[in-house]
């Protein structure tokens, strides 16, 4: 597919949903898809988009359109064209997997490189760093407004880290380049949305830092949260972001993991690569997926149980690497 509009013919009702637990690149898609669908739908015959996601955190609030998402499924709509994005299979779709199941026609756009193709049309490009730089492609540059650039914006730099991470390219650069040029406050939207932290949130970084631990001859690093500790410091997940990357810095890891829990006996697991290892492969596993170095999972079962599963994936590729 070269342009969203190629799947709009015939289309009057839409629908857009992301992946459970929404970051910001989910959350920068899906509100640039719908403020672009808002401008030019009437081009193609468009009457109504929705949008649907779980609760998000607040430093994206500020994104136009995002007051518009629903986060209850209680419609039995039925739509004429599903839009899932950034979602690396159906199961992630969560409880809007509802609307898709009686949708006309389906769409999926994603970066990951695991994601099956489960839409009637899917446009997956693992090289792109984001769902919003896949998305960038598929939209008309001239259609861009800033608001439109902002939401881009956003998903582009919470996926690459502020642009620091390996799935970093030249095209990056340059699609940031033009976002720029479309007068967006880069520099605020950066700190608002990427960097501020709360002192509640800034409070469990810092108990996960100090409770984290080194396995593996130090090439592991593990940390964290029970939900017992999330309700102490009235945190929810979305206050949790940033806690993986931290415990990637550390000198000397070559894989940081980090565990919270979502019910009891029932954890979300984020794995980030700083060298050859493949947490890709682990979180497929494991029934998750993501990319070569951030990919994520759920496990069921005892805190120690879930780390000493993972474990065993990471030192089995750390052995044939020749890293122990």
């Amino acid at each position: 597919m070269d342009n969203i509009s190629e799947i709009l013919q015939g289309v009057k009702n839409i629908v857009i949903a992301g992946h459970i637990r929404p970051d910001g690149d989910c959350v920068g898609s899906c509100t640039a898809l719908y403020q672009y669908l808002r401008a030019y739908g009437d081009e193609f015959g468009v009457e109504s988009v929705d949008v649907y996601l779980e609760p998000f955190g607040k430093e994206f609030h500020c994104l136009t359109g995002a007051k518009d998402i629903k986060h209850t499924y209680d419609s039995d709509k039925v739509y004429d064209l599903f839009i899932s994005l950034d979602c690396g299979s159906l199961d992630r779709l969560g409880k809007a997997i509802k609307y898709y199941e009686t949708a006309h026609k389906t769409l999926n756009i994603d970066h990951h490189i695991s994601n099956p193709g489960f839409a009637t049309v899917n446009h997956i490009v693992p090289s792109a760093s984001s769902t919003c730089e896949v998305l960038f492609d598929l939209l008309e540059e001239e259609k861009i407004t800033k608001e439109i650039a902002e939401s881009l914006y956003v998903g582009i730099i919470h996926d690459t880290g502020v642009f620091k991470h390996s799935n970093t390219s030249q095209k990056t650069m340059e699609i940031a380049g033009k976002l720029i040029s479309k007068g967006i406050d880069f520099s605020k939207l950066i700190d608002e949305s990427f960097y501020a932290k709360t002192y509640l949130q800034n409070q469990i970084l810092g108990r996960c830092l100090m409770e984290s631990i080194l396995m593996l001859q130090g090439k592991v690093i593990v940390s964290s949260v029970s939900r017992k500790l999330m309700d102490l410091y009235q945190v929810n997940h979305s206050d949790l972001d940033g806690i993986i990357d931290q415990l990637r810095i550390v000198k000397g890891v070559e894989v940081a993991v980090f565990i919270y829990e979502t019910k009891p006996q029932e954890f979300k697991v984020s794995l980030r690569s700083n060298g050859e290892v493949n947490v890709s492969k682990i979180a497929l596993y494991f029934g998750g997926g993501g990319h070569i170095r951030a990919a994520g999972c759920s496990l069921m079962g005892s805190y120690h149980d879930v780390v000493n599963n993972l474990m065993v994936q990471v030192e089995h590729q750390l052995k044939e690497l020749d890293s122990l």
